[in-house]
């Protein structure tokens, strides 16, 4: 798939499709200084109302002449027109296209500009839904369908700022390629996306865009005494690993943004075995590590001017003779103790570590990503990832990253009222906080471990996969956390 800037008006361009905007009154929202012709033929064809009145409503018309087909879609009125319909409509448009076979598009892009939405976002918006939906799942199948999503979108735009439309290209096609690794990653099969694979992703990283990236060893992890993360490894078969990635394109005075990503590649429970139903979707338990290579691999499409770290503790969850045990007590990095009530409560275990770990990197702020608790999904759902941290402005920035991303997020409660549910009697601190408040007690439980910089953690267990007929890793919070450091980068 390929993007460029058309500054030619649309009477001198062909394509296979055109796109046009619809407003409720039947009228296309913009003057586009077509031909008469073309013109003419489109005023029939709206007059018809064939188009449905939902916003994002699609209908693809045939024509003679310079467009072989019309893209008609609805957005209401162009002035009242937001991001979020924005990219609504965008992506229904590419989700209609992929069953057609074609060459070129034109996008004329001045009929989605208002006061709220400039031409650069129009091209990210679609930019990145082009690339999104034209995603295929990286599978194992061998027959394989060839793609028809190889067509080229021409972005027409004779009197916009010709700079703002390269740039949204730029930033979409970065962002929708991070989170299509990410993607490959949750989709692969936990016999394959294991914490070598894992690693090996982060090297290609590294080299691609002359990263650092270090990888970890089991013996190395003891020297650290890691004894939280290397008690939830112990079941499997599989060597863990602890990958650092690093992005050091920022002033060396600079503090990093350290990413954390739980990295379980495959979730059983542990001992404390979960029920049979589903279980083959704990392959996406890796999905806060998929998040930070697919957030890495976008700063370096970008080459954004940041410090920019990325930590990811990677490892089975598996019962064994040797697993850990329901009461068994471990030593974490830092030095406290953990009494384990329940070895399917394991991400916070792993991550608790990485966290210590951050310290050494003086950081300006940590985030940690996870596919962390049930509870979250049962509080939020499907839409909205969940973001806990006591610091207000870390917590205000990653929801307008969210929210200007179309990647939302809500903010959760972490009071201290919450945290003496996970007294132990036997341990500094249990590793649940019983039913109740689940993902608060999960966020409350990493919070002992994040006490010398600023941190935010983003629960992601409802948000990172799909299941059902349309299973398949969404890619998310790729989007939210580069619109965030894009932000970051620019200030």
């Amino acid at each position: 798939m390929k993007f460029q800037l058309k500054s030619d008006s649309i009477s001198k361009l062909s394509a296979d499709i055109i796109i046009l905007a619809v407003n409720k009154s039947n009228q296309l929202c913009s003057s586009l200084s077509l031909s008469k012709t073309l013109q003419d033929a489109l005023n029939l064809i709206i007059k018809l109302d064939d188009l449905p009145k939902n916003t994002g409503s699609i209908n693809i018309e045939h024509m003679h002449g310079e467009f072989k087909r019309t893209c008609f879609v609805r957005i209401q009125n162009q002035d009242s027109l937001d991001e979020e319909d924005l990219l609504k409509s965008a992506k229904n448009i590419f989700k209609k296209l992929k069953s057609i076979k074609c060459g070129t598009v034109v996008l004329p892009v001045n009929q989605f500009v208002n006061k709220k939405i400039n031409e650069g976002t129009v091209a990210n918006l679609f930019t990145k839904a082009a690339i999104d939906e034209s995603y295929e799942v990286n599978s194992l199948k061998s027959d394989k369908k060839a793609s028809k999503n190889n067509y080229q979108i021409n972005f027409q735009a004779n009197k916009l700022d010709s700079n703002a439309i390269k740039l949204g290209i730029k930033e979409g096609h970065a962002i929708a390629e991070g989170m299509n690794l990410t993607k490959d990653l949750g989709n692969l099969p936990p016999n394959i996306c294991t914490p070598t694979y894992l690693a090996n992703q982060a090297k290609k990283i590294a080299k691609d865009f002359k990263m650092k990236s270090t990888i970890l060893s089991q013996k190395q992890i003891e020297k650290l005494k890691m004894g939280s993360f290397l008690s939830v490894a112990k079941g499997s078969r599989l060597e863990p690993k602890f990958i650092i990635i690093e992005h050091k394109k920022g002033k060396k005075s600079s503090k990093p943004v350290v990413l954390v990503g739980k990295g379980i590649t495959f979730d059983s429970g542990g001992i404390s075995l979960k029920p049979g139903a589903a279980m083959d979707e704990m392959k996406y338990d890796m999905c806060g590590a998929a998040t930070v290579l697919g957030v890495m691999k976008t700063i370096g499409l970008l080459n954004l001017p940041l410090n920019v770290v990325g930590l990811i503790p990677a490892c089975e969850n598996m019962p064994d003779g040797l697993a850990v045990k329901p009461g068994d007590i471990v030593t974490s990095m830092s030095g406290q103790t953990i009494e384990i009530l329940n070895t399917d409560a394991e991400g916070r275990l792993v991550l608790c570590d990485a966290l210590t770990y951050a310290e050494r990197y003086k950081p300006e702020t940590v985030i940690d990503i996870a596919t962390l608790t049930g509870a979250c999904v049962i509080a939020l759902g499907h839409h909205a990832s969940a973001v806990f941290s006591k610091n207000d402005d870390l917590a205000n920035d990653l929801l307008a990253a969210g929210n200007k991303s179309i990647d939302k997020a809500w903010r959760m409660p972490l009071w201290d009222e919450y945290q003496p549910l996970l007294n132990s009697n036997f341990a500094d601190i249990a590793n649940i906080g019983g039913r109740a408040a689940g993902s608060i007690t999960a966020a409350c439980f990493l919070s002992r471990f994040t006490k010398k910089y600023s941190w935010a953690h983003i629960d992601i267990a409802g948000t990172a996969w799909n299941s059902g007929a349309n299973k398949g890793a969404t890619g998310r919070p790729v989007s939210l956390l580069s619109q965030f450091l894009m932000h970051k980068s620019k200030k």
